[in-house]
């Protein structure tokens, strides 16, 4: 291009897809049909001491610790106190460290952060027509490469436990391929199955794929890291139009049949009755979780609490896409399990947990003109133990004391956007970024020490993503 020539959009991005491709294709570590290989097997979950760091247990009895100790060995909690010892245990230092536990993220369309920042500024490029469009032109490769990326993105950030909400299932190879990222990046989570986009209305979910891995769960669950949900289309309206009464009960039916928890979005636009409606048809319960819930009546909280559904909530994409504001103190007040989302990247830009506390904080405490009504530590509950309770997993994970899954993070306070440690919580939730986590570990693996990844090949991640990026665009003729 020369200087001062005018640009438009489409020669612009495919300038850049061009680069792109041009750059990777020397990629080495490519298999198949452009698809990715591991970059080796996980850590072994060892013996380790944490010492002498600043540690937030996120448990009303442990509380916090300075100068405190945490010992784990093989992936277990053994105990956290002042001057452990353990015999035979490699040190960790931690001065000038927080050690709390990772993060628990409750919503994330892991496959379209190939499409990261891809929602664009005219109705023709939002994130709907985005994802549909180029969801359909996915190969099974892409799944594994947006998903491997994103579980890149979520140790580095310092998130340990992912709910990757797939809907964008085109055959069973594709859940299989997303699945292989999972494991191989050794985070804990949920895989909810989904619909392909642009899935006609009156078909339900491929069914007997799902069943059959709900017979394979084990061989696929990763040592029992990974769970096996619904990704529930429900009642809401899609591009397709709307899901049909019979192809939503059938898909509601066969999760309760086979006993996977069920998530669905819900009440996210202005007008909507979704969640009444569900209430109405009895389909609320301990085992659905409503995400978004952005325009609820006081009558549908009640019903959500009342049938003790859990919520979650992404303050980013429900800001940047027009849904509104969220009503995180409406839910806590009725006691609801409420848990933070990134949702999507192709809108949010990144997973930065961090970022969303912030966000969540300050949109509760402006809706409500009361500086003090969401504070820094309750905030830091939803990202962890609250978190960890909205996905049912609060009885192994989101605080950390003996017995519990060693599921933790250490972020290094030592740094220039923190440099002086004052209020814990609210250095966290103000001012800590992803670049501040050291250590992060999972069910007693190392994956990430010293700012660097230790399970995933964050060179080749980038590259093969990159080469899918560039591939998926150019079979979907989207510049």
């Amino acid at each position: 291009m020369k200087l001062g020539q005018t640009t438009t959009r489409r020669e612009f991005l495919g300038g850049v897809a061009a680069l792109g491709a041009l750059g990777f294709t020397g990629c080495a570590g490519l298999t198949g049909a452009g698809g990715g290989s591991s970059s080796g097997r996980l850590p072994e979950r060892g013996d380790y001491l944490i010492r002498n760091a600043y540690v937030m247990t996120m448990d009303p009895v442990g509380g916090d610790l300075s100068d405190a100790d945490v010992h784990v060995r093989h992936g277990a909690i053994v105990a956290v106190g002042r001057g452990l010892q353990a015999s035979g245990a490699q040190p960790i230092e931690g001065p000038g460290m927080i050690v709390l536990p990772g993060f628990v993220e409750t919503h994330w369309h892991m496959w379209n952060t190939l499409l990261r920042s891809m929602s664009g500024d005219k109705r023709e490029h939002g994130y709907f027509p985005t994802a549909l469009n180029l969801g359909k032109a996915y190969l099974p490769s892409d799944m594994y490469q947006g998903a491997r990326l994103s579980c890149a993105e979520a140790i580095h950030s310092g998130i340990t436990f992912v709910h990757d909400w797939c809907h964008n299932i085109r055959a069973p190879e594709f859940a299989r391929e997303n699945l292989r990222a999972l494991a191989e990046s050794g985070l804990r989570g949920r895989f909810s199955y989904g619909a392909p986009q642009g899935h006609p209305a009156t078909e339900t979910v491929d069914l007997p794929d799902l069943e059959r891995l709900h017979r394979d769960w084990k061989s696929l669950s990763n040592e029992g890291l990974l769970a096996l949900g619904l990704a529930w289309r429900g009642v809401s309206t899609g591009a397709t139009g709307a899901v049909s009464a019979a192809a939503y009960g059938r898909d509601f039916g066969a999760a309760r049949s086979l006993g996977i928890p069920i998530s669905v979005h819900a009440n996210n636009r202005k007008g909507s009755d979704a969640i009444a409606l569900l209430s109405r048809e009895k389909f609320l319960g301990k085992d659905v979780q409503l995400i978004h819930a952005v325009w609820v009546t006081p009558d549908e909280i009640r019903a959500v609490a009342d049938n003790g559904c859990s919520v979650s909530l992404s303050p980013y994409t429900e800001l940047r896409i027009g849904f509104g504001f969220p009503v995180t103190g409406d839910f806590l007040a009725a006691g609801i399990p409420v848990g933070l989302s990134v949702d999507t990247t192709a809108l949010s830009g990144n997973a930065d947990m961090f970022a969303i506390m912030k966000a969540i904080q300050n949109i509760e405490n402006s809706r409500t003109s009361n500086e003090f009504k969401l504070p820094a530590r309750r905030v830091l509950e939803l990202a962890t133990i609250e978190g960890a309770r909205s996905m049912g997993v609060d009885d192994h994970v989101g605080s950390l004391k003996a017995g519990k899954r060693a599921d933790l993070m250490m972020v290094n306070t030592r740094a220039v956007n923190l440099g002086v440690f004052s209020e814990p919580a609210h250095m966290l939730v103000e001012a800590a970024q992803p670049a501040n986590v050291d250590t992060v570990m999972v069910d007693g693996r190392i994956l990430k020490r010293d700012g660097r990844l230790t399970a995933l090949d964050v060179e080749q991640t980038l590259n093969e993503a990159a080469a899918a990026h560039a591939a998926v665009r150019k079979r979907a003729g989207w510049w």
